[in-house]
């Protein structure tokens, strides 16, 4: 009974997070749309600009319209509850990593435009959940490795250049803060064991 009632708190705790998430990027765009029409998005990465710098925390809860910010919210429900399967903290190392070495990458290499969006960490949790398996070496690990990349492997796509409107830098340097925090939790892991 007690298992039960702590898988029913942790689960409970891991919709929580995720819908706290998803309603301050839903509510950041409604206040953007309403009160200040776009002009939020200015507070996005700007590359090589020392004012782009606080993107790396704002950008992913910025978005350049509904149409922008539905096509990231499923992804980002999804892949975030994956990240939290094992261990709900996870969700927070995956998210943090994503969001500065993702940020700092693309303020060091991203085309000259204004970075906004959570696709970078989204693409973090994709790195993560992909690598995860070959980092931790254990089965339910693998096994959701693969899950995913049945999943959602055809997203890797997204980390190269396609459409000069998407961030695809965001993408690869959030992608690779999620494969760097694959790592860094399994070392933790290993050092615990």
């Amino acid at each position: 009974m007690r298992d039960r009632n702590n898988f029913t708190q942790e689960i409970k705790a891991q919709a929580t997070i995720l819908g706290i998430g998803t309603a301050i990027f839903w509510l950041a765009e409604i206040a953007d749309a309403v009160f200040f029409q776009g002009h939020l998005d200015r507070y996005g990465i700007v590359p090589r600009h020392f004012i782009g710098l606080r993107g790396i925390l704002l950008a992913p809860f910025l978005h350049g319209g509904f149409v922008h910010l539905t096509a990231n919210t499923l992804p980002f429900l999804t892949l975030g509850w994956l990240v939290m399967v094992q261990e709900t903290s996870d969700f927070f190392i995956v998210t943090l990593f994503s969001m500065v070495i993702g940020g700092l990458g693309v303020w060091l290499f991203g085309a000259p435009n204004v970075h906004i969006g959570a696709s970078g960490v989204i693409f973090g949790y994709l790195g993560f959940l992909l690598l995860r398996g070959y980092f931790q070496r254990n089965v339910p690990s693998i096994l959701l490795s693969i899950l995913v990349f049945f999943l959602y492997g055809g997203l890797i796509w997204g980390v190269l250049p396609a459409d000069p409107r998407i961030s695809w830098e965001g993408h690869l340097f959030g992608f690779l803060g999620g494969v760097l925090a694959a790592k860094a939790i399994a070392q933790e892991k290993r050092v615990y064991r």
